[in-house]
């Protein structure tokens, strides 16, 4: 199938540009275009980025107790609706001591055939033996050129295991991604509240500091100095303190450091946790949790100043009705985490754009930067010759976020009543439509793996 969009605005400038798409790739891009197409789609008037490119999602997550309830299939759907055409999933651990490739193998099983849209996978390491370091060379051969620890939870590393893989990430090129949070402190906040019975959803997050954060993100940055700075990606950063480790960190020199904040982050603050009693606030318990004001505003200076590389979700949804209203009266029981994976596009456009930040600079942020940060870049990311034609056209529409028009299997939508400014009209994955105003055409199956490398 051949496309070709016409009058396109890909920058700032006010020149348009005719995109011509033939076997799945972006074939010619240029003004007033001749070519004969099966399709001509007219973008006059709209906003065009390249597909969304979110690369931390959590499908099918196995917590124990609960498991994140959307799959491959739902959740890509999901993202689908929202203009993302490819994803990167943090992958649940495996045995204290198995291969992290035998958790890869369980995921491929999980994805191939059912994913809407295509994916790839984070590895996940919770043990710094010589066995999982040297599984590291295969794995990036094979396309996983991430891999994930924590500082907390009950897979937390300690800083000698930690220094351990950033040394072998040094040596791979492998990107070393982080969840920073001092784990002692929150343990100590959280065995007092406790004992105090402070048990509602707002002290989830008095328990989890902006100190624990930061504090970690600055010891992650000093053991990957000692390493000789290997890939270092900081997922979900939510505090202005965090974002500032980064920046003086950047500003003496350590390379190869990046900073990932979310969408929830740069939208709500704690007061969710108190809006509407406890049965509303344990909607938006996840880790980290949602802070106050002045880190929703200092996320967004750190997003103008170059400071926040990517904007991603940290997709964990949860069913509220079943799984998440049961605990609202303790915070502790209640399973971490919110969905997010169909918004992300529209909501960052619609906050982004209104608060002055360059179309150019979200494109970057939910597109560009994740693609080349994790090896995607071949591929995805851009619009751009010889690349896959994953293309979203949004119309400078407003309209209501609710439950109602959702495609995620959760039954709620942590953006409940958000008033976007856009919304997508037409998203083309790989060539084909996948979305437009008639219809909706995505398959299961359609997405693939994609074998991650850098280029």
């Amino acid at each position: 199938m051949s496309l070709l969009i016409k009058n396109a605005k890909l920058n700032s400038n006010e020149n348009l540009s005719d995109i011509f798409i033939k076997d799945g790739t972006i074939s010619q891009i240029g003004k007033n275009l001749s070519c004969e197409a099966d399709k001509i789609i007219d973008a006059k008037d709209k906003v065009i980025t390249p597909g969304g490119v979110d690369v931390h999602t959590h499908f099918s997550l196995d917590l124990g107790k609960f498991i994140s309830i959307d799959d491959f299939y739902t959740g890509t759907r999901a993202a689908s609706f929202g203009g993302t055409t490819s994803i990167v999933d943090h992958i649940a651990f495996g045995e204290k001591d198995s291969p992290v490739s035998a958790m890869i193998d369980k995921y491929h099983k999980m994805a191939d055939g059912h994913a809407v849209i295509d994916y790839s996978f984070h590895g996940a390491i919770q043990n710094a033996s010589e066995k999982i370091l040297e599984e590291m060379d295969e794995l990036y051969k094979e396309g996983i050129v991430s891999t994930k620890i924590y500082t907390t939870y009950g897979g937390k590393l300690d800083d000698d295991s930690i220094l351990k893989i950033l040394k072998k990430a040094k040596e791979t090129g492998t990107v070393v991604c982080v969840h920073c949070e001092n784990d002692g402190m929150i343990k100590e906040l959280r065995d007092q509240a406790k004992i105090k019975g402070n048990l509602d959803p707002i002290y989830h997050a008095k328990t989890r500091p902006a100190q624990s954060e930061a504090e970690a993100i600055n010891r992650l940055i000093y053991l990957s100095e000692v390493a000789g700075c290997p890939k270092l990606y900081i997922v979900h950063t939510s505090t202005k303190l965090g974002v500032d480790e980064i920046r003086k960190a950047r500003a003496r020199g350590v390379k190869n450091l990046f900073c990932e904040t979310c969408t929830q982050y740069l939208t709500y603050s704690e007061e969710k946790y108190l809006e509407g009693g406890n049965a509303e606030g344990v909607k938006y318990i996840c880790a980290p949790p949602l802070r106050k004001k002045e880190d929703v505003e200092g996320l967004w200076e750190a997003i103008a100043d170059g400071t926040v590389d990517v904007i991603a979700t940290d997709h964990c949804p949860f069913f509220y009705e079943s799984e998440k209203l049961p605990y609202k009266d303790n915070f502790f029981d209640a399973p971490g985490g919110i969905p997010g994976v169909e918004e992300r596009m529209e909501v960052v456009l619609t906050q982004g754009l209104e608060r002055g930040i360059d179309l150019e600079r979200l494109i970057d942020l939910l597109c560009k930067n994740p693609a080349r940060i994790f090896g995607l870049a071949f591929k995805k990311g851009s619009i751009e010759l010889g690349k896959d034609a994953d293309i979203a056209i949004f119309d400078k529409k407003s309209y209501t976020i609710s439950q109602e028009n959702r495609h995620s299997a959760c039954d709620y939508t942590t953006y409940e009543g958000f008033e976007t400014a856009y919304k997508l009209n037409t998203l083309i994955f790989k060539g084909d439509v996948l979305l437009d105003p008639d219809g909706y055409y995505g398959e299961e199956g359609m997405g693939e793996f994609i074998e991650r490398k850098f280029v």
